[in-house]
């Protein structure tokens, strides 16, 4: 007999036609020897209509009160449910996040699970009942016992977080559409559906805009090895498994709020190639990578600035023995690159720098924590290290220091973050914790048998600033990034420029960012006014842009995807702003009006679509 958790969004509730229809589903699970809880969200447009009564009330709603009012949506989902499951017979229970000992941060709106006490929820599935449980909701650790609520996706949160505290042998999220999806099929109704899926790939997909699963409840899975199943509430499909590794024996105490980095890498066989001052214009980025993949050279990180003028800068890193081939390979295209024959120009002017080394951290607690890079880059400061190039992802940031500053820098960030050298590499891959029914898919997700390529995400959301002439020195990524966490706003891709001026005896480059865009006019107003004292240039905000993504663990030494998502772009004459890279991602800035477009390529380009087309329900 197997222990499930099963939830349900707002559209899988949405009605009593639909809540009876749930009642049914859960009513069969447990008829086939199961126990089993049930998370729901709010019915359908509930919480947005309560927000749209407090903002009514008041512009500006105090947050515990919101609390108050939003957390009454899950409570009419529960007490609904749990009458439908009794009609059928069924023994049931419906038990709020504070009932069901649900315990979180004293942060309104946005509170993290710190514990679940799961004594009277334990009691309750030995008595044969099925739990119903208010997701989205909890209580305050304090004596005050106030109500808080987790933020955006919180069911699927609560979710596998009661999952983890129970130990239960799956988690199966029940939503609109029958899966894991290769991108929107709002977008693309051709997405194709994908049996199996990494916990990494998954949140990566997840943190970049695709809403079947918050990033948040893809972190405990990965942390806590809780297998997830995603499936159609309207359908008897087998859906898309979330995998994990095995867990690291990890305290079910402040579940949310562990140590956020797992793992400090390095490598110190690496060196940059930089072609400075490039056309800003469609298919440069396409021409130079695709030459260097039909010369079998594999390249790591890429960074691509933001522009100046009308030129770019991009940057690339390769082992060490392929340095010669990648440089000739830089140099040949160079002169095709230019708009201008003559070379006083300086125009694609190639610039090697052997001696690098890549230093990263990596967890996935870093989600949604603004402090987490700042942290790194103060570490990095405070030992005399200098980042010359920074790559993030949701699940790790890296930068590129120089290679005798290496070890120095490992061991400041193993200190910071309180890791030890014998944990390095602990948690393997591929070995899965997995039930027996969900074997066979699992094996099939290994990145040597999985296409280069699984998901193509979009995200409108995002806003760019780019500080000018920022003092090359020591610090100035900590003050930056410090300054934007003590503000609580979270960072999405860091560009530092490689091209470098001296201005008064001082070397300065340039920096851009993306955040979120509801952040970004309060992000470039406070960044405005420490710029003179803290000796920065102009600070730019631009919200017309789009970011993206392609997601892959298969992208892991084959040469030619980022040229391949390059060309896609370029054959549809969208120019590409910024490009920043991880080991399984590559993401690309391009101009807001242009995005949809330009998912649809990348999709075409890699043969994603699939011969269903998906309908979205109302």
């Amino acid at each position: 007999m197997a222990l499930i958790v099963q939830k349900y969004g707002g559209t899988s509730v949405g009605s009593v036609e639909r809540i009876q229809a749930v009642a049914q589903r859960v009513y069969k699970t447990v008829q086939a020897g199961n126990s089993l809880v049930v998370v729901v969200s709010a019915m359908g447009k509930t919480t947005d209509g309560l927000v749209k009564l407090a903002t009514e009330i008041s512009p500006n709603p105090n947050r515990r009160e919101m609390d108050m009012l939003l957390s009454t949506g899950e409570q009419v989902t529960i007490a609904l449910l749990s009458m439908a499951l009794q009609e059928l017979g069924q023994p049931a229970i419906s038990m709020t996040g504070a009932q069901v000992g649900i315990v979180t941060e004293a942060e309104h709106s946005r509170a993290r699970i710190l514990h679940i006490e799961t004594t009277r929820l334990t009691r309750h599935i030995n008595a044969g009942k099925v739990v119903v449980v208010a997701g989205f909701q909890g209580t305050s650790s304090a004596g005050e016992m106030e109500i808080t609520t987790l933020g955006r996706g919180g069911s699927d949160t609560s979710a596998v977080a009661i999952a983890a505290a129970l130990g239960a042998s799956f988690c199966e999220i029940y939503t609109d559409v029958p899966g894991i999806l290769t991108t929107d099929p709002r977008l693309v109704a051709e997405a194709q559906l994908m049996d199996a899926i990494s916990c990494d790939e998954m949140l990566e997909l997840a943190s970049l805009g695709a809403k079947v699963l918050h990033p948040r409840a893809v972190e405990i899975a990965r942390n806590y090895g809780v297998p997830l199943v995603v499936r159609s509430s309207w359908t008897d499909q087998p859906g898309t498994w979330v995998t994990s590794a095995k867990p690291q024996g990890r305290s079910l105490i402040n579940l949310e709020i562990a140590r956020p980095v797992d793992h400090v890498e390095f490598d110190t066989n690496q060196a940059k190639v930089a072609l400075l001052r490039v056309p800003d214009k469609p298919g440069v980025a396409a021409r130079l990578f695709g030459e260097i993949s039909r010369q079998k050279v594999d390249v790591d990180l890429i960074i691509q600035s933001v522009h100046e003028g009308n030129s770019n800068d991009i940057a690339f890193t390769v082992t060490t023995p392929i340095l010669k081939r990648a440089e000739a390979v830089a140099t040949a295209i160079a002169p095709a690159l230019r708009s201008q024959p003559n070379p006083k120009f300086d125009e694609a002017e190639v610039m090697v720098e052997h001696n690098i080394a890549k230093v990263s951290i990596a967890g996935a607690g870093m989600i949604g924590r603004p402090g987490v890079a700042a942290k790194m880059f103060a570490t990095l400061a405070e030992a005399g290290v200098n980042i010359q190039m920074i790559s993030t992802s949701e699940v790790k940031v890296s930068c590129v220091v120089d290679a005798a500053q290496c070890d120095r820098a490992v061991l400041a960030l193993r200190t910071a973050f309180e890791i030890e050298a014998a944990e390095q590499g602990a948690g393997s891959r591929g070995e899965f914790l997995t039930p027996n029914s969900c074997t066979d898919a699992i094996n099939r997700v290994s990145p040597h048998s999985s296409p280069p390529v699984r998901g193509v995400a979009l995200d409108l959301n995002q806003a760019r600033l780019a500080i000018r002439q920022l003092p090359d020195r020591p610090g100035m990524a900590a003050k930056l990034f410090g300054l934007l966490a003590q503000h609580n706003i979270s960072v999405d891709m860091i560009i530092q420029s490689q091209r470098c001026r001296v201005i008064d005896g001082v070397p300065r480059r340039d920096i851009a960012f993306t955040v979120s865009q509801m952040d970004g006019e309060s992000a470039k107003e406070m960044l405005i006014q420490v710029a003179a004292e803290l000796g920065w240039g102009e600070v730019v905000l631009d919200s017309a842009i789009a970011k993206v993504s392609i997601v892959g663990a298969g992208m892991v030494g084959q040469p030619g995807v980022a040229a391949k998502m390059f060309e896609a772009l370029a054959q549809h004459q969208i120019n590409i702003q910024m490009i920043a890279t991880s080991e399984i991602k590559t993401s690309c800035v391009v101009a807001q009006e242009q995005g949809v477009k330009a998912l649809q390529a990348i999709h075409t380009a890699f043969g994603l679509a699939g011969s269903e087309k998906f309908v979205v329900p109302a």
